[in-house]
């Protein structure tokens, strides 16, 4: 746990103020939360789907990240208040917004891979 009033985290506070990407990554920090996105971008917009689609993640992290997402406002919950339940999960507009940067992530993750794994196994 840091200090609350240590330089460190002054400086962190200062740069996602005033930096953007920074404030990006911190948006996006965390395992499955582009993952999640991509697959509500791609359609699967119910729970069960996404579980399905989005191998090896946990029901309680699925939940954590879904619920990051909706509180950042980059997923908008629908919830159909019906019994048994029914809720749908949509990329909001800002979200959206972040989907050709997936893209652009992808692609350069694609390209460096040959060259990056090879000095990292070193």
């Amino acid at each position: 746990m840091r200090k609350s009033n240590s330089t460190n985290l002054e400086n962190e506070k200062r740069l996602e103020d005033t930096c953007g990407l920074t404030y990006a990554m911190i948006l996006m920090k965390g395992r499955w939360t582009i993952n999640v996105m991509w697959r509500i971008h791609n359609g699967a917009n119910r729970y069960g789907l996404l579980k399905k689609e989005i191998e090896g993640i946990s029901e309680k992290m699925l939940t954590q990240r879904l619920r990051d997402l909706e509180e950042m406002g980059l997923v908008i919950r629908k919830d159909f208040q019906t019994v048994p339940p029914h809720v749908e999960y949509h990329l909001s507009s800002a979200g959206e917004a972040f989907v050709p940067v997936i893209i652009a992530l992808c692609e350069w993750g694609d390209k460096v891979r040959p060259v990056t794994k090879t000095l990292i196994a070193r």
